[in-house]
């Protein structure tokens, strides 16, 4: 005996919805914790102090002059900018440039991103940040004293690491505070990046199950994502189906026919 439509649109509609009921799940409860969460804590807004404002008084050099200094020794292809910011109370300039690298096997050229630091009323060139520095730096900008309870040096991050896709080498600082709240400082660039606590780590961790991004957690059109999409699309679309074909006014429709 020939088997119904009715069986078959129930039969792909249970399947589908065994399949796709956890995601269904996962995604209903992303969305409440991101409906209800206060986006500026889970920034982290109300750990972080403005940054501290320079003096108009200071006397400052050009930044040709550093330029200058730079190019004495490294081979500066071009710039990405120049930027005067503040380091523990002293103006500096950041400078970001392009040096082109002679590859003598390939008779071509590298190109290699340089980040430099300059005392922006002498000129003269620094290294980064030192340990210490970066310390004081997250200090300056955490709201309030807490104790620091850890200090970890990052040369590299992995797609899943919450300072991913950050301006590296950084210091990462981590405060005794209920909102385990650690600030990334940029040592070569001289500058507080980001600041990743309790509440910003569970809204990530949902965001990869929301976005099924299981590599980098922010790619929202991966194929996984889009696929799970469709099913869910046909799921809606054969439980509409299974709905008019399991009606009474339908089956009595079918019966007069």
């Amino acid at each position: 005996m020939a088997k119904s439509k009715h069986y078959y649109i129930r039969k792909t509609h249970r399947w589908l919805g065994v399949i796709l009921g956890v995601q269904f799940l996962l995604w209903t409860i992303g969305g409440l914790y991101f409906s209800w969460s206060n986006m500026d804590e889970v920034h982290g807004d109300f750990q972080k102090k403005n940054a501290p404002l320079l003096s108009s008084n200071i006397s400052l050099v050009s930044p040709t002059m550093v330029l200058d200094t730079i190019k004495k020794a490294h081979r500066v292809d071009s710039l990405i900018s120049v930027q005067l910011i503040e380091i523990l109370g002293k103006p500096f300039y950041q400078v970001r440039c392009v040096n082109a690298l002679p590859n003598e096997t390939r008779h071509q050229h590298e190109m290699q991103t340089m980040n430099h630091l300059a005392n922006a009323e002498t000129g003269q060139l620094r290294g980064p940040l030192t340990k210490q520095e970066a310390i004081e730096m997250a200090k300056m900008r955490f709201n309030g004293e807490p104790k620091v309870k850890s200090v970890e040096y990052l040369a590299t991050t992995n797609g899943h690491h919450e300072y991913r896709e950050s301006p590296l080498p950084a210091y990462a600082i981590t405060f005794e505070h209920p909102s385990r709240t650690t600030v990334y400082v940029a040592s070569e660039l001289g500058t507080v990046q980001k600041f990743r606590n309790s509440k910003w780590r569970i809204f990530d961790f949902l965001w990869m199950m929301h976005t099924m991004d299981y590599e980098s957690r922010d790619h929202i059109g991966n194929w996984l994502l889009r696929v799970f999409s469709i099913f869910g699309l046909v799921t809606v679309i054969s439980g509409f189906a299974l709905f008019f074909v399991s009606a009474k006014w339908n089956k009595k429709r079918l019966r007069n026919q």
